[in-house]
């Protein structure tokens, strides 16, 4: 089993009551919403380094990447 740790967060008395009238698993919910939370932001992050790096590349003139990639594939 993964080591956990647990996390505590002050919501309103009526949130939670209603959270327990309706059955919701808070755990669960937490869990997956960090879960959900997390790949959001990684996807943000590799879509601004995708952005830098094509920034980058345009800065570079054509022949010189293809040199690149043919050199590359003729080291294999």
């Amino acid at each position: 089993m993964d080591k956990q740790v647990t996390v505590t967060a002050k919501i309103p008395v009526e949130l939670k009551e209603r959270l327990n009238r309706l059955g919701v698993n808070v755990s669960g919910l937490i869990r997956e919403a960090l879960e959900l939370e997390i790949k959001r932001l990684e996807r943000e992050r590799l879509r601004k380094l995708a952005e830098e790096a094509g920034e980058i590349l345009q800065k570079i003139p054509a022949e010189e990447l293809v040199e690149a990639v043919r050199v590359g594939r003729e080291a294999r």
